[in-house]
């Protein structure tokens, strides 16, 4: 009671701006206490009220602080922008929450909603504001009321603002070209964002010159709530576009931001015409402040605006990792011949990636180098319709992911067992026909390489260091794993940018833009736009996997990390390469052996790893529960147990 005595003593209505909001700053700061709990607040607050009524010259200070707070701020700000994103786009509004974060405000504005955030900063006043009853409320309005109550109170006219400034705002999203032209025809034809304006100014117009005939206050709300309700539904159309022509961040997050100033013109509505104002008021209150929470977190922003664009680039992959799923033995040796041409196409890659090693450039040089070759080496096993193993998990885990929806029964459970034996089936293949191969591929490189010039692929001094380099003694499990990561990340670059592709219909315009026929002719411009949608996901994936192999280490070695790549074919075809080198004694040294036996170390944390991430998403991306997962884990552990050759190689017949 001391502090409040002296809080309540140092009320001045005609100190400045700042000092009046440090004021309320500190009286709240008292009401909020310890945090033990919001009862304790709520009893404060009621000791807060019994002390001013006690004190009729105190309620008159208080009273004048209080009118002035009202003509002086705009409580607009708040009730129609509080929780809203100030910019229309989702990258400069994460720019402004991350000002936000790394800058103070200040009690000197003017700006309701700014300061309401310094007043109300944390989740407790949210629930102490929910915990006050009516009869609190009440007298608190009351005690801050100084005249007789006028037809229509200032407080309804604040709430009235708002709702025609909020009305204006969802009407020029609804107008936004990129949202109107993905509506459905319907929609658009129904007009439901013309005439919002027009209803909120007709509300706004009955109530302050017309507040007793209720029969038609009641009808204009009824009508301004229709027409919310079509504004939204017509919004709604634009995510069944997204869906079937690509996701785009920057348009969810406007489709987010109307949804959202459409609920809150439906809480203000409820405020003005409740039996219960004061009440209403409060739980408002107690909504903003969470509001507040939302609003300054750089998560939440990035989890609510990019989980559809997570689907969508998870249904993507899918569509793609389904090709590398083989189902019986024709399947599986096809997936053997394929991986055995990517072996033969990396023994290439490794010579030309030691070539440029020799050239002796610069680390970042050596890196684009390197990556040129690797993309290119990449983009090639792709056109040949090859296979590179370690390319499969990250794309065929959403395709997993997606079955996982229809688990109702325990033959589904069978069903999904038998896709996860047919695809570790599958990757176990993918290994086995680009290891085998690369090794000899570039054992009889190397032997050409001596025979026609008379040295070898390698010098001694290069083979020692890749002996060194890949042994099973060293971190070599841990650049595995990063590689790994690094397969997972091209994953989401190819289904990002086939998303891209498709948002923008590219393919369109590559088939039709005058333009590009007139250059490339009619038919050849067709066979553009065919190839470009057939293969943009793999075109993406392997360049992008290409210059992250290749400049990765260089990047790593400028912030003194040391993390190197350690993808298991590249590997396989390097160890190849430094055992021709080092000739027929190479096999006495047990560095070679160690070597070796960190080819299936590399391989497995390569598939597992990427696959462990792409899963994780695509789980997410489909919200597939716990119990799903959990059956499936002990239908899986007994496939193991019961016929463990089943994961390797295909059933006769």
């Amino acid at each position: 009671m001391r502090d409040l005595n002296t809080l309540l003593a140092t009320l001045d209505p005609q100190a400045g701006l700042a000092q009046r909001h440090l004021w309320l700053i500190a009286l709240l700061d008292w009401i909020r206490g310890d945090r033990a709990s919001p009862q304790a607040a709520v009893s404060r607050a009621q000791l807060l009220l019994d002390a001013v009524q006690a004190q009729p010259e105190l309620q008159v200070r208080l009273q004048a602080w209080w009118r002035t707070l009202v003509s002086t701020v705009d409580f607009t700000a708040l009730l129609a922008d509080y929780g809203f994103a100030t910019r229309t786009a989702f990258a400069s509004e994460l720019a402004e929450r991350l000002r936000r974060k790394l800058l103070p405000g200040t009690p000197e504005t003017i700006d309701a909603a700014e300061l309401f955030s310094l007043l109300l900063p944390t989740a407790f006043d949210a629930q102490w504001l929910a915990a006050l009853d009516e009869a609190q409320l009440n007298r608190l309005a009351r005690l801050l009321s100084s005249e007789a109550a006028p037809a229509t109170p200032p407080w309804q006219a604040l709430v009235l603002d708002a709702i025609v400034y909020c009305a204006g705002q969802v009407q020029a999203t609804g107008f936004a070209p990129e949202l109107r032209l993905r509506m459905s025809p319907e929609a658009r034809h129904g007009r439901p964002f013309h005439a919002l304006g027009a209803d909120a100014q007709a509300l706004r117009a009955e109530l302050l010159h017309n507040p007793r005939r209720e029969e038609q206050l009641r009808s204009a709300v009824r009508r301004l709530r229709e027409r919310l309700d079509a504004c939204r539904q017509a919004a709604s159309t634009v995510y069944t576009h997204l869906e079937d022509n690509g996701i785009s961040v920057g348009l969810v997050f406007r489709l987010r931001q109307l949804r959202e100033r459409v609920l809150r013109i439906r809480e203000l509505l409820d405020c003005l015409v409740s039996p219960t104002p004061a009440l209403s008021a409060a739980r408002l209150l107690s909504r903003l402040v969470l509001v507040g929470q939302e609003r300054r977190s750089v998560r939440a922003l990035i989890a609510s605006n990019s989980s559809l664009l997570a689907a969508k680039v998870a249904e993507r992959s899918a569509e793609t990792g389904e090709h590398y799923i083989t189902r019986d033995s024709a399947e599986y040796r096809s997936m053997l011949r394929k991986a055995a041409g990517g072996g033969a196409l990396t023994a290439l890659t490794t010579l030309l990636k030691f070539a440029v090693v020799a050239l002796g450039l610069s680390a970042f040089w050596n890196g684009f180098w390197s990556s040129l070759v690797y993309a290119g080496s990449f983009v090639l096993i792709q056109l040949l319709h090859f296979t590179l193993a370690t390319k499969q998990p990250a794309m065929t885990a959403p395709a997993m992911a997606a079955k996982l929806k229809d688990l109702g029964s325990g033959a589904a459970v069978a069903a999904f067992v038998d896709e996860v034996t047919h695809l570790v089936r599958s990757q176990v293949a993918a290994v086995l026909g680009n290891v085998l191969l690369v090794f000899p591929a570039v054992l009889l490189l190397g032997a050409a390489i001596r025979q026609a010039s008379g040295q070898p692929m390698i010098d001694a001094a290069e083979a020692e260091h890749v002996l060194h380099s890949l042994t099973l003694l060293g971190p070599t499990a841990l650049f595995a794993a990063f590689t790994g990561v690094l397969l997972f990340a091209s994953s989401i670059i190819a289904g990002w940018t086939e998303n891209w592709f498709v948002l923008h219909r590219l393919d369109s315009a590559l088939r039709y833009n005058p333009r590009i026929t007139a250059w490339l002719g009619v038919r050849r411009a067709d066979r553009w736009a065919r190839f470009m949608r057939e293969q943009i996901s793999g075109l993406a994936s392997n360049i992008s996997l290409g210059f992250m192999l290749g400049l990765s280490p260089a990047f790593a070695g400028f912030f003194g990390l040391g993390l190197e790549v350690r993808h298991v074919t590249l590997s396989a075809g390097q160890l190849a390469a430094a055992s021709a080198a080092l000739g027929w004694e190479v096999v006495r040294l047990p560095a070679l052996w160690w070597c070796l036996a960190c080819i299936p170390v590399i391989g497995a944390l390569n598939l597992g790893v990427s696959f462990y991430f792409a899963f994780r998403l695509a789980l997410r991306a489909h919200n597939v529960s716990g119990d799903h997962r959990a059956r499936i884990r002990r239908a899986i552990w007994a496939r193991w147990r019961r016929a463990p050759w089943s994961f390797f190689v295909p059933a006769r017949g």
